[in-house]
């Protein structure tokens, strides 16, 4: 069998072993999968509303999985992408409730502005790594609680008088789109879309077509060589940093930007980030792959919320299957060994 062919195997069969594996849940639980997988059908593409809104959450998963997959081929694990979001999300806000500016100026700047301000925070684990070797796990893991505060103090004291969140940004800076709203029964669409897929573009352009991704991903697979092939190793550490710390701010603008045209006070994570991961995982670290499985994951958070309603299962369970399909992708060996031993069965 290919090596092609497995490669696009493999998350198929996490994907339904996910899938199977929850529906034996489901059985244990004394609920009905048959029923749980029809509503969650149903919660996706029952109404063009909910189309709408699958699409939409569709955009920070591609946004937030790029970062992830770029970081990855490039040799490095972004956890933080889910605190880059974050200040992506209030410096993109801060811009639309802050200026007065033409649609044509004031959009891209402030979308320019989430971008800057994830790529600068991912800077800071992306130098440590490059000049005192500390690992970017453990300082990209801090640095998603210190956003994740820092931006409340920030919101709370500094772009409110005490309120729990911003004003909404100004119709100059938002990425709402009347016409997505009209063809999906006036759902929170937006222009957004148009951006993740310019951003899975430049992704692959960068990494498959330039000069400079091939140095990013040689020292990826390899610092010693890279180095000794002339190639400035901690100058591409910091960059592969910056660039997935960007596309992670992107996300954050898209939801400041678009789905909430606001910033508030967060108990917590969104999860948004962490998402990311998983996306990226599952579509197996190359842009088409990330698409997909954006689609896949927004399917599922939007399609659940029609579970309990519908036939009464908890959505919980959604997260459940991701988990598991998760999993199945991290234990692709076992997978592919199969995979291996059937094709040569078939061979005989």
């Amino acid at each position: 069998m290919s090596k092609r062919l497995t490669n696009i195997l493999v998350p198929l069969i996490s994907v339904f072993l996910g899938l199977l594996v929850g529906a034996i849940i489901m059985l244990v639980s004394k609920y009905n999968p048959i029923d749980g997988y029809v509503a969650l059908f149903n919660g996706i593409f029952g109404e063009i509303y909910s189309i709408g809104e699958t699409v939409r959450q569709i955009i920070p998963y591609i946004l937030a999985g790029l970062a992830v997959a770029f970081a990855f081929r490039t040799g490095l694990f972004n956890i933080g992408v889910e605190g880059q979001l974050i200040v992506g999300w209030l410096a993109s806000v801060w811009v639309g409730i802050s200026f007065e500016l033409p649609k044509v100026i004031h959009l891209p700047l402030a979308v320019l502005a989430a971008a800057l301000a994830g790529a600068l925070w991912a800077f800071i684990p992306g130098f440590l790594k490059a000049a005192f070797r500390v690992h970017e796990v453990i300082v990209t893991i801090m640095m998603n609680y210190i956003a994740l505060h820092a931006t409340n103090y920030l919101i709370y004291n500094v772009l409110t008088d005490n309120q729990d969140k911003t004003p909404k940004v100004a119709d100059s800076a938002t990425l709402r789109s009347p016409f997505f709203e009209s063809i999906t029964d006036y759902s929170r669409l937006h222009w957004g879309i148009i951006i993740a897929l310019l951003g899975a573009l430049v992704m692959w352009f960068i990494l498959e077509k330039t000069t400079i991704g091939y140095e990013l991903r040689s020292v990826g697979f390899n610092h010693h060589a890279s180095q000794y092939a002339g190639m400035n190793v901690n100058k591409n550490i910091i960059l592969s940093m910056v660039i997935s710390g960007a596309f992670a701010g992107l996300a954050g603008a898209m939801e400041g930007l678009g789905t909430f045209e606001y910033a508030a006070i967060k108990g917590g994570f969104t999860g948004v980030g962490f998402d990311g991961i998983a996306v990226a995982l599952l579509g197996g670290n190359t842009a088409v792959g990330i698409i997909l499985a954006a689609a896949l994951f927004g399917g599922l958070k939007i399609g659940a919320l029609n579970m309990p309603f519908e036939a009464e299962v908890p959505n919980e369970l959604v997260d459940i299957v991701i988990a598991l399909i998760i999993f199945f992708v991290a234990s692709n060996y076992m997978i592919r060994w199969f995979l291996d031993r059937a094709g040569k069965k078939g061979a005989k």
